[in-house]
């Protein structure tokens, strides 16, 4: 026995070695694989597809003004080919806005964030690739079948659209300015401002294209569409106006009820107090005095500012809740999520609207584009829910996604390059 034991000690040894290095190196690779030079080499791969992801982004952008340009020319029916490629490309970027935001988290592991970042920029170089494609086809076909005059004509008629759709900004910005304060209709006044300006800026690229027109020899598409992407501008402005007086008017006559009802999630969790051990009922009885201290200290300019004031009567409802935690019963959460449902949701559509408006006129990156993607669709997925708790967790999921998007966009203005 003696001598048996003594035989297979070597070989045991050896497979004890033999094993020790095998784990070693697993170990090895899998520290190196998440060391921070595999997650710095995985987070360039991360920035170098988001800046091809922006890319088709912006593509898909120039593409919406091809395509109108397109249909004005042709009595509203586009070219077929623009058609596809934009449904091609629009699907292409939703598809990686996806897989790009799955990559965001620090817990990722490098290795998946480097295979994902591959597809994301390989998808949307092929994209990239069939719209320019697309584009120059579409061009030679304009060379060929539709004149600068034309061209020109077709333009100043989507000017004229512009301009009477806008309408009369400074009517609706005197109105704000008369009943609210300032915070609440600045933004309204920018956009006011700059759709005059983009307007301006289209006539005055029509005006020289028209020009153009008499030299047969002369091509006024560069200007052409130069106005259309001013024109597009305009109308997001004027649609960022109407916005921000449709969220304000409507956040202001809303006011009363929202007050109402914060205060009565404050009875509710009074009630509900009474019933929990003495630890948890204290830790409840502090989140009640903030929630009746803020209500109240909100009440005193919520007329002025109702925006600001549905905005944090949603925060305040929210941090309420949490504090409750499971001590409602599923009745009582449902008619609780079914009053804080209207103004969380105005607040998400508030918080999307700044988001907007900060990626509109600061430079911003692949996060800031993503984040706002990702607060619009659960924003629409909450409004479409039959699910009144379902859909305040995804209307505060899209009020966190707009705050990151907008912070996101500011710091890539006035943050180091």
């Amino acid at each position: 026995m003696s001598e048996a034991l003594d035989a297979l000690l070597p070989a045991a040894v050896v497979f004890g070695l033999a094993a020790l290095a095998v784990v070693v190196a697993v170990w090895t690779v899998h520290r190196a694989r998440r060391s921070p030079r595999a997650r710095a080499a995985a987070e360039a791969q991360r920035a170098q597809a988001g800046s091809v992801l922006i890319a088709l982004d912006d593509a898909v952008g120039d593409l919406d003004i091809e395509v109108g340009l397109s249909g004005a020319l042709y009595g509203g029916d586009s070219a077929a080919m623009l058609r596809r490629a934009r449904m091609s490309a629009q699907h292409a970027r939703d598809q990686a806005f996806r897989e790009y935001r799955d990559i965001s988290g620090s817990d990722i592991a490098p290795p998946a964030i480097a295979r994902t970042a591959e597809r994301i920029r390989t998808r949307c170089e092929k994209a990239l690739a069939a719209v320019a494609a697309a584009r120059a086809t579409h061009a030679e076909w304009m060379s060929a079948h539709v004149s600068v005059p034309d061209q020109v004509e077709a333009a100043s008629r989507r000017l004229a659209e512009v301009r009477a759709m806008i309408g009369d900004p400074a009517a609706l910005v005197h109105e704000l300015s008369t009943r609210f304060d300032e915070s609440e209709w600045r933004s309204a006044a920018d956009a006011a401002r700059a759709a005059l300006a983009a307007v301006d800026t289209a006539r005055d690229l029509l005006a020289a294209a028209a020009a153009k027109a008499a030299d047969p020899s002369l091509s006024a598409l560069p200007e052409v569409a130069a106005a259309e992407r001013a024109l597009r501008t305009a109308r997001a402005e004027a649609n960022a106006l109407e916005e921000a007086h449709r969220l304000i008017t409507q956040a202001a006559a809303a006011v009363p009820d929202e007050l109402e009802a914060a205060r009565a999630a404050v009875r509710q969790a009074i009630a509900l107090r009474d019933t929990l051990p003495p630890t948890e009922a204290d830790r409840l009885g502090t989140a009640i005095r903030q929630a009746d201290a803020a209500i109240a200290e909100i009440e005193t300019d919520a007329a002025r500012r109702p925006t600001a004031t549905v905005d944090a009567l949603a925060r305040r409802r929210t941090a309420l809740d949490l504090a409750l935690g499971d001590a409602r019963t599923a009745q009582q959460r449902l008619r609780g999520a079914r009053t804080a449902l209207p103004g969380t949701l105005a607040a998400a559509r508030g918080a999307i609207a700044q988001a907007e408006s900060a990626l509109a006129h600061a430079p911003t990156n692949a996060d800031a584009r993503v984040r706002l993607a990702s607060a619009q669709d659960e924003l629409a997925a909450a409004r479409q829910s039959g699910d009144p708790v379902a859909a305040l967790d995804g209307a505060r999921r899209a009020m966190r996604d707009a705050e990151d998007a907008k912070a996101l966009a500011d710091y890539a203005r006035m943050g180091p390059r």
